[in-house]
């Protein structure tokens, strides 16, 4: 089946630009001089764009007045983008930026969203604004705002939805016919389960691309990679390109070496998992603005550029540069991502806001999905994200359909499990009590029918699991012989921390644990089966620091093999993340990604004749540098590549 695989007409990499004379307040304090050879070190460098922002309180100084000055900066800005060959996407409502909020002084605490003359400025503003520069060959698209939930607050979605579609109207009113987006970080209920008002879907009937910004911490190294890339997953919901907006870190927190290593991960996760483009945060480092807010209260912030104060280029840009190249060697407007026999289902609790749910659970569907996702990853099994709908129902066609620690799904999504088995595919569930106290139990239809047993479970009590659980197989499972084993360490809060006691009818029991209860069983539905786990081992790990890689991947590649899922490119190590995508002529491009803190060399296999970049056969082995990254080819010779 076909992943998301939207794109832009053109790529995007770049960065996200404040000129080192100012930061936000550059406008003030322009140089062309300077402006131009921080250009020239990110053109140097491979990067062909930049994200620009008008600094709302100095370009809307009073009610549809702008300023001439700050506009003549601009019209140099982009000049100087022109004369490399590069172009800019220009952020219109920038009153959040660093840390700090701020406001052009005729606002008077009006609301954004709903105030008629506030929201009619805002258009006034953004319709000018892009008819001045609409024209300019330097412009490649448009966006509405920075992040403007932190600075205008959340509200309800048809207001905050009624907003963007008027922001949007000045754009093409002012003659704006690039891409335009929101700017709003795409924190919306879809991708976050919180209910900001800002709905990922909904704004994607209006815009041309959904921009996701990205800083998440972690307390696992493999789940901080990976967290982006299963991000640019849920945010594809409106079925159109995603751009990683913002992203990046501090090198305040983070080692030159780690930097550089972080950017690597992020950007290479993230292309295997449907990116069309890379804006990082952000250009430079701003020492000579420490005096200045909000640099004087968030110091961190002066530091997260790609170049130093001075200019000079930090680790990241070269992990930067050598993306640059890989994707120029790839021609990605011309590549779409492999197709996959195997999907992971997240439940429509995540996003449908159905009443008297809250929201502890509608983080959970999304934390269990991403587990999900780094354990198929480990497994070397490439997996599509789809959702369940919200009035029930998944999507047909896969081999094999993963339900990682599930509590809640729609009554007719269960019965057409049944039905998926009927038709040949694997279908897999593994049980969740959920972190919540309330209705604390399985919200499933028909387990029985699907799985051939009946739960065991005793009203408003859960079963509690021992610290760690080994399973023990009694019969084969895919590639798994009886006898083996897997482990998992228990996690979570008083509530999920628990397993399902069942009573198993016409199913079969595969796996037990130390005590002879069952943990796996098998019910087959003609040439498919349904696969029942009864601890959350995805929960287990989602809620444990340092967790991955843990034994579901094996697991999950037992799955694979039971559903008959080939794999082009076999690598059989769980640290070496493995994905593909097919050029338009038949080349297909595997990115091996090395979880590895050392240097290894790991075997590769899958039939097809392996080459590097460079059209340099590669034999049984590929070795691999710390977290680093190879790039193979096959299905064409050096000349293809090329």
């Amino acid at each position: 089946m076909r992943r998301h695989d939207h794109r832009l007409p053109d790529v995007w990499l770049g960065t996200n630009f404040w000129s080192r004379t100012g930061g936000p307040l550059m406008w003030r304090n322009y140089s062309p001089a300077v402006v131009r050879q921080e250009l020239r070190v990110l053109h140097d460098h491979g990067l062909t764009m930049t994200r620009s922002f008008f600094y709302w309180p100095d370009f809307q100084p009073g009610p549809e007045r702008l300023d001439e000055e700050k506009i003549s900066h601009f019209a140099d800005f982009l000049e100087a983008h022109a004369e490399l060959g590069m172009s800019t996407v220009p952020t219109f409502i920038v009153g959040h930026m660093s840390g700090e909020n701020w406001d052009p002084e005729w606002r008077a605490d009006r609301p954004i969203y709903s105030d008629v003359w506030m929201v009619s400025q805002q258009a006034w503003y953004v319709e000018h604004l892009t008819r001045r520069f609409a024209d300019h060959p330097a412009i490649a698209g448009w966006l509405i705002s920075n992040e403007i939930p932190i600075y205008g607050g959340e509200a309800p979605e048809p207001v905050v939805t009624a907003w963007a579609r008027l922001m949007v109207q000045a754009v093409r009113a002012g003659g704006g016919h690039q891409p335009v987006s929101i700017g709003d970080g795409a924190w919306g209920l879809e991708v976050s389960g919180h209910d900001s008002g800002f709905s990922v879907r909904r704004l994607a009937e209006l815009t041309d691309f959904v921009g996701p910004h990205v800083y998440a911490m972690e307390t696992d190294l493999i789940r901080s990679h990976l967290k982006a890339a299963f991000i640019c997953e849920l945010a594809a919901v409106g079925q159109r390109p995603v751009v990683l907006e913002e992203f990046g870190l501090s090198t305040d927190f983070a080692s030159g070496a780690k930097a550089e290593r972080f950017y690597r991960q992020f950007l290479f996760t993230t292309l295997t998992a449907g990116a069309t483009g890379w804006i990082a945060w952000n250009n430079t480092d701003y020492d000579d603005l420490a005096a200045q807010r909000p640099y004087s209260h968030h110091p961190f912030e002066m530091h997260f550029g790609i170049t130093d104060s001075q200019g000079r280029p930090k680790p990241p840009l070269k992990a930067l540069g050598e993306f640059s190249r890989v994707l120029g060697t790839m021609d990605l407007p011309r590549c779409r991502r492999a197709d996959v026999d195997a999907a992971i289902v997240v439940p429509s609790y995540l996003s449908a806001g159905y009443p008297f749910h809250d929201e502890t659970q509608r983080r959970l569907a999304a934390a269990h999905g991403e587990q999900a996702y780094i354990a198929a990853k480990e497994a070397g099994l490439p997996v599509g994200v789809v959702r369940e709908e919200e009035d029930g129902g998944l999507p047909e066609g896969y081999r094999l359909y993963l339900l990682p620690s599930v509590k809640e799904l729609a009554a007719p999504s269960w019965l057409q499990l049944a039905d998926l088995a009927r038709g040949g595919a694997t279908v897999y569930v593994s049980y969740c009590a959920g972190e919540s106290p309330g209705q604390r139990g399985p919200w499933w239809t028909s387990p029985d029918e699907l799985f051939g047993v009946r739960n065991d479970l005793a009203y408003g009590l859960n079963d509690p699991v021992d610290d760690v659980i080994t399973i023990r197989f009694t019969a084969d499972l895919g590639d798994i012989r009886a006898g083996q084993t897997l482990e998992f360490t228990a996690a979570g809060n008083e509530n999920s921390r628990a397993y399902l006691p069942v009573e198993v009818t016409d199913g079969r029991v595969v796996a037990v644990d130390r005590n002879g209860r069952p943990m796996i069983v098998v019910k087959d539905h003609g040439s498919g089966r349904a696969v029942l786990s009864t601890i959350p081992v995805e929960h287990f790990a989602a809620r444990r620091r340092g967790a991955n890689p843990e034994d579901t991947w094996r697991l999950y590649q037992a799955l694979a093999s039971l559903a008959r899922i080939p794999r082009p490119l076999g690598v059989e190590d769980p640290l070496v993340l493995v994905d593909s995508l097919e050029r338009e002529d038949g080349v297909v491009f595997h990115i091996l990604v090395s979880e590895h803190p050392d240097q290894t060399r790991v075997r590769v296999s899958g039939g097809a004749a392996l080459t590097d970049p460079d059209g340099t056969p590669v034999g049984e082995t590929v070795l691999l540098e710390p977290y680093g990254v190879a790039v193979l080819l096959s299905g064409g010779g050096p000349e293809a590549a090329r």
